[in-house]
C-alpha cells in the first residue's frame, strides 16, 4: 500500500510540474531576481558570473517533495554573456532515505566553454550520464572570484524553503523547452 501511495505521490509531483510552468515574462523576471539574490549573498558574486563563467543556468524555483519515493520539477534559463539564451526544466525521480516538501533556487555554473558547449549540445542532459556537477560548498565570507574551482561545472543551491531530508542533484535530468 505504502509503494501505491509513494507512486501516486510521484505522478501527482511530477504532473503538476506543468501546471507550475511560468510563462516566459514571469521566468525571465524570476531569473533576474534569483541572480539578484546570488549576487547579493555571495560575496564576489557577480564578478564570479561575469568573469569566470562561460555561462550559468539560473533555476529560480526548483520544487521537491516524497517520501521513500520522490521528485522534483523546476524551470530556468541559460545565461551567457547577461542575456538568456535558452529555457529549461529539471525533472528528477528518486527512490531512497527522503521525507519532506522543499522549493531551493540553484545556479550551475560552466566555468569552461567546453562544458558549456557538451551541456547545450543536448537536447536532454542527465547529471552523472552526459556530465557531473560539482556542489559548491560556499559562504563564511569566502569570495567566489577568487576561488579556483577543480571541477568544470559548480552548482549553488540557496533560498531553500521547507524541509527535505535529502540534498542530490544525481540522476536529474535538463531538457530543453520552449517558452
Amino acid at each position: 500500500m505504502k509503494k501505491v501511495i509513494s507512486a501516486v505521490i510521484l505522478i501527482s509531483i511530477l504532473m503538476s510540474g506543468y501546471l507550475m510552468a511560468e510563462s516566459k515574462d514571469i521566468l525571465n523576471l524570476q531569473i533576474k531576481d534569483t541572480i539578484a539574490k546570488f549576487e547579493k549573498r555571495a560575496k564576489g558574486g557577480q564578478a564570479f558570473l561575469d568573469k569566470k563563467c562561460a555561462g550559468y543556468l539560473v533555476m529560480p524555483n526548483i520544487y521537491k517533495a516524497g517520501f521513500i519515493i520522490g521528485g522534483e520539477y523546476g524551470e530556468g534559463g541559460l545565461v551567457i554573456d547577461g542575456n538568456i539564451t535558452d529555457y529549461y526544466s529539471i525533472v528528477t525521480a528518486s527512490i531512497g532515505f527522503q521525507a519532506g516538501a522543499q522549493k531551493r533556487s540553484m545556479i550551475i555554473a560552466f566555468l569552461t566553454q567546453d562544458a558549456l558547449n557538451a551541456f547545450r549540445q543536448k537536447n536532454k542532459w542527465k547529471v552523472g550520464v552526459d556530465g557531473s556537477i560539482s556542489v559548491a560548498n560556499w559562504g563564511g565570507g569566502i569570495d567566489l572570484s577568487t576561488v579556483d574551482f577543480k571541477q568544470t561545472v559548480v552548482a549553488f543551491v540557496f533560498d531553500e524553503k521547507g524541509l527535505m531530508a535529502n540534498l542530490s542533484i544525481d540522476g536529474s535530468v535538463f531538457k530543453k523547452i520552449k517558452k
